[in-house]
């Protein structure tokens, strides 16, 4: 188990605020050593701030490329790897248009676009912009990297420190944890002999490592009086088989994950990880990123493991759609059916769901993805099955839908 990032949340201003990076960069020296003295290996810290429609009220065409650089120059020169922009919003579809070339003018920025949420319902219209920023990004880079740094948000509230999807909302700043512990729950259903034991396993892992990691979080606490958000225990995985979700599904006994019975196990994970006590931020679902997990991507490549198939799971776990390779011939009016969809399961359950879709240029579905990042696993391009949506769904509406 690892922890995947300190994110740092907080208002930098726009014209940058030297205190507010003062601020951020002692903090972060001192956290990485509390957490790596405690013994938790800290593979990246991250900086995120409040939505830039926020930062940039009178936003000119240029001047989120602006802020997007001096951003990610301010941050690296403090000791941060990446960070987050936060959200375009539905009532302001113009900020959408910026956020690709935002992309192209940065390496280690990230984005977002909210389509959905409980007060507005679901846009169509920012569900067509989402669609717009996934198109148009995948051409940034010849294999469609740049999408690996945006995604569409559907009941995504602040406080997640998980990117792409971490943006703060209130002036005083805060930080959370975001964890890599898929080993967790192979290590827990291996060694166990029945479900209950798998189950009790998980969550005495869970519990124990979330204590000493809130005994640190209290420490800096006191330290530079800011608030600790939460732990995001979403077992997100590495691509190695020991540190893979997929592992985890088949050593519960789904001969291969995608088949039936796949649904029962992530509901069984998911609910484990409610039933751990810890303080929670974000997610604290199941994170199942194919191009970011060994056996997931194995079988994404077998044609085992389907778009379709990663959607359904969505309703009883997880954070969405992660990390999907799509054909890059994919179009604005296949990508934001995928949306709608996902959006809907998000309203009707109650639940954050997000999409990281990354349409590859030249590839077609059952292509090799040729991939050369460390936390990717190279898989096959999976299958669309998706139209232009038609008649009402194609309006201009945003529509309610009450949870269950």
């Amino acid at each position: 188990m690892k922890i995947r990032s300190i994110t740092w949340f907080c208002d930098p201003h726009w014209p940058l605020d030297p205190g507010v990076f003062k601020q951020a960069g002692d903090f972060i020296l001192k956290a990485r050593e509390a957490f790596d003295g405690a013994g938790y290996e800290v593979q990246t810290t991250r900086l995120a701030t409040v939505p830039f429609p926020l930062l940039l009220p009178q936003m000119r065409p240029d001047e989120l490329v602006k802020l997007a650089q001096d951003l990610e120059k301010a941050s690296k020169e403090i000791g941060y790897d990446y960070v987050s922009l936060g959200p375009a919003f539905p009532d302001g579809l113009n900020n959408f248009d910026s956020i690709p070339e935002a992309l192209a003018g940065t390496l280690n920025a990230f984005f977002s676009g909210v389509m959905a949420d409980k007060q507005s319902g679901i846009s169509l219209p920012a569900i067509r912009a989402c669609a717009h920023v996934i198109h148009k990004a995948s051409t940034i880079a010849p294999d469609g990297f740049a999408n690996l740094r945006f995604a569409a948000l559907a009941n995504v509230t602040a406080g997640s420190p998980f990117f792409p999807a971490s943006y703060h909302d209130y002036a005083e700043p805060a930080f959370a944890l975001a964890i890599e512990a898929a080993d967790l729950a192979v290590e827990a259903f291996i060694q166990a002999d029945s479900l209950d034991e798998a189950r009790r396993n998980l969550i005495q892992a869970v519990e124990m490592h979330a204590q000493a990691m809130q005994q640190v979080a209290d420490h800096l606490m006191g330290t530079f009086s800011v608030n600790f958000g939460g732990i995001d225990f979403s077992l997100a995985p590495f691509p190695v088989k020991e540190r893979s979700l997929g592992a985890a599904f088949e050593a519960l006994g789904i001969p291969a994950i995608g088949l039936h019975g796949s649904l029962a196990a992530a509901a069984f994970i998911t609910e484990a990880l409610d039933r751990a006590r810890f303080k929670r931020a974000g997610f604290c679902g199941l994170f199942l990123p194919v191009l970011e997990d060994a056996v997931l991507a194995l079988r994404a490549s077998e044609g085992i493991l389907t778009l379709k198939d990663l959607l359904l799971y969505s309703a009883v776990c997880g954070t969405g759609l992660d990390t999907i390779p799509l054909p890059g011939d994919a179009r604005e009016e296949q990508l934001a059916a995928v949306l709608l969809d996902l959006a809907a399961l998000a309203l009707r359950l109650d639940k954050p769901l997000t999409a990281r879709l990354m349409p590859i240029p030249g590839k077609k579905a059952g292509d090799p993805t040729s991939f050369d990042f460390s936390y990717f696993a190279n898989s096959r391009v999976m299958a669309i099955e998706a139209r232009a949506m038609q008649g009402l769904f194609n309006g201009d509406e945003a529509f309610l839908l009450s949870s269950r």
